[in-house]
C-alpha cells in the first residue's frame, strides 16, 4: 500500500478504549475508521455512529470479525476487546485471512498483549502465520510532553554529562470502568497487569537513547510487591458487588489494587540502569494521574498529567451528576479541578495512531510490535513471580512461560 492511499481501520471492541481511539482519530490523517465489531451489536452500532458523528470515517457495525476482515474498505484491524478475548479474536482474524475471506495490511493490539507468557507466545505465533505488519498499542510512549522532554534531556543533558540512569513511572486512578477488569481470571491479574504494562514501557522508553533499538538496554533483575489496600475491605468489596454484580467478589477473589516493581537494566556498555514503577487503583485525587521522572548526572525531567494548563473551581453550591467531563476517572465535581483539554492527545492516543498509520501505509514494520508486547508480558509475569516469592529474580526466571499468577488463578490471599 503506497503512502498516498488511505488506511481503513476496523475495531474489535466497542468500549472505553475504542472510543478513546475514535476521539483521537480527529487528529490522524490518511486513515479512516471504517468498521466496528463487538459481541454486543448495539454497542458496535453506537461506536460506529460515534465515528461518523466525529467525521473520522464512514464506519459501520459488522456481524462478525470475518465479515469485517472481508470488507474491502477495511485494511487493518485494531484489537481493543477485553484481555480474555485476545486469542479468540486473533484466531478469528487469522482464519478469515487464511481462508481467503479477506486481506489485511496490518494488525495492532491494545495493551497488554496477553494475560500470560504462553498466551503472548500464541499471539506472536498467530500474527506470524499471516503476512501482515503488526503493532503493540502503547499510547503513553506517544504523549507529546513525554516525547519532547525525553528529546531535550538526551540532546542537552545526556550529550554533555552522560546518559540517564534512573527512570520512574506511575499510573494511578480510582479503579476501572468495566467489571471484567476487576476479575483476575479475565483481566489476567489486578492493577499490575492492567496498568504496569504502561509504566514499565514508559520508564524503559525514557532510559533508551532516541534512535536506538528497544533492545539496546536489556533487563537483568526484577523485584516487585503487590497488595490489596482498599478494595478488599468489606465496605469497598460490597460497593464493587453493588456496582458490578456478584461476579466481582473481592471478599473471596481479590485482585491487587497496588503494585510496584523495580527493574534493573544494562546498557550496551554494561552500566546499570534502574526503572521504578508504581500503579494503583486506590488513588483518591482529581482523576487519572500519570507521572514520570528521568534522572541523570546533572539533570532531571518530571511530568504529571494533572498539572494541567487549565483549572476550574466549583463551590459546594454547584451540584450536579457525576461524570468525567474534566479528566478521565474523575473523582469529584466540586472544588479546584484540573482540566485536560485534549485527553486523547495528552495521553498519547493521537500520536500513537499517527505513528502506526504511517508505518502501515509505508509498509514498514514498527519497532513496537507483538514481540515488544510479549516482552512486556514477560516482565509483568516476572514481577508477579517476584511478589509471590518475595525476592528479586534474575532475568529471565525459569518456568516463566507456564507461570500463571495466583491473582489470575483466584488463589491469592492478601
Amino acid at each position: 500500500m503506497s503512502s498516498d492511499q488511505r488506511l481503513g481501520i476496523g475495531f474489535i471492541g466497542s468500549g472505553f478504549i475504542t472510543r478513546f481511539h475514535i476521539d483521537a482519530w480527529q487528529g490522524v490523517r490518511h486513515a479512516d475508521v471504517r468498521g466496528v465489531w463487538s459481541p454486543n451489536r448495539a454497542h458496535a452500532e453506537e461506536a460506529a455512529a460515534l465515528a461518523r458523528e466525529k467525521r473520522v470515517g464512514t464506519a459501520q457495525a459488522y456481524d462478525s470479525i470475518s465479515d469485517m476482515v472481508a470488507a474491502p474498505a477495511v485494511d487493518a484491524i485494531w484489537i481493543c476487546g477485553p484481555n480474555h478475548t485476545r486469542i479468540e479474536n486473533m484466531e478469528a482474524i487469522v482464519r478469515a485471512v487464511q481462508s481467503g475471506t479477506g486481506d489485511l495490511t496490518a494488525i495492532a493490539c491494545e495493551k497488554p498483549l496477553a494475560r500470560t507468557v504462553a498466551e503472548a507466545d500464541r499471539m506472536v505465533e498467530l500474527v506470524e502465520d499471516i503476512d501482515v505488519l503488526h503493532g503493540y498499542l502503547e499510547d503513553q510512549l506517544f504523549s507529546p510532553g513525554l516525547q519532547r522532554g525525553r528529546e531535550i534531556i538526551w540532546e542537552r543533558g545526556a550529550a554533555l554529562t552522560g546518559r540517564p540512569y534512573l527512570a520512574r513511572a506511575a499510573e494511578e486512578h480510582s479503579g476501572p470502568h468495566a467489571p471484567w477488569f476487576w476479575q483476575g481470571d479475565q483481566q489476567g491479574g489486578g492493577v499490575l497487569n492492567d496498568m504496569m504494562c504502561h509504566s514499565v514501557e514508559v520508564a524503559r522508553f525514557l532510559l533508551t537513547e532516541p534512535g536506538a533499538p528497544r533492545d539496546s538496554i536489556r533487563p537483568t533483575k526484577v523485584s516487585a510487591q503487590i497488595a490489596s489496600l482498599k478494595w478488599s475491605r468489606d465496605e469497598y468489596a460490597e460497593r464493587l458487588q453493588r456496582r458490578f454484580g456478584s461476579e466481582v467478589d473481592y471478599k473471596n477473589r481479590p485482585s491487587e489494587d497496588f503494585a510496584r516493581a523495580t527493574i534493573e537494566y544494562e546498557d550496551e556498555q554494561g552500566r546499570t540502569l534502574v526503572s521504578e514503577t508504581t500503579t494503583s487503583w486506590c488513588f483518591v485525587g482529581a482523576g487519572l494521574r500519570l507521572r514520570s521522572e528521568l534522572l541523570g548526572p546533572e539533570y532531571a525531567m518530571e511530568a504529571n498529567s494533572l498539572q494541567a494548563e487549565t483549572e476550574v473551581f466549583f463551590s459546594r453550591e454547584v451540584e450536579g451528576a457525576a461524570g468525567e467531563d474534566l479528566v478521565e476517572k474523575q473523582n469529584a465535581e466540586q472544588g479546584l479541578m484540573p482540566v485536560v483539554g485534549d485527553e486523547a492527545a495528552t495521553y498519547g492516543y493521537t500520536g500513537e495512531n499517527r505513528h502506526f498509520v504511517r508505518r502501515f501505509l509505508d509498509g514498514t514494520q514498527p519497532d513496537l510490535d507483538f514481540h515488544s508486547g510479549r516482552e512486556v508480558t514477560e516482565l509483568l509475569m516476572t514481577a508477579y513471580m517476584s511478589a509471590e516469592q518475595e525476592q528479586s529474580l534474575a532475568w529471565k526466571p525459569e518456568g516463566l512461560r507456564d507461570f500463571v499468577p495466583d491473582v489470575q488463578e483466584g488463589t491469592w490471599n492478601p
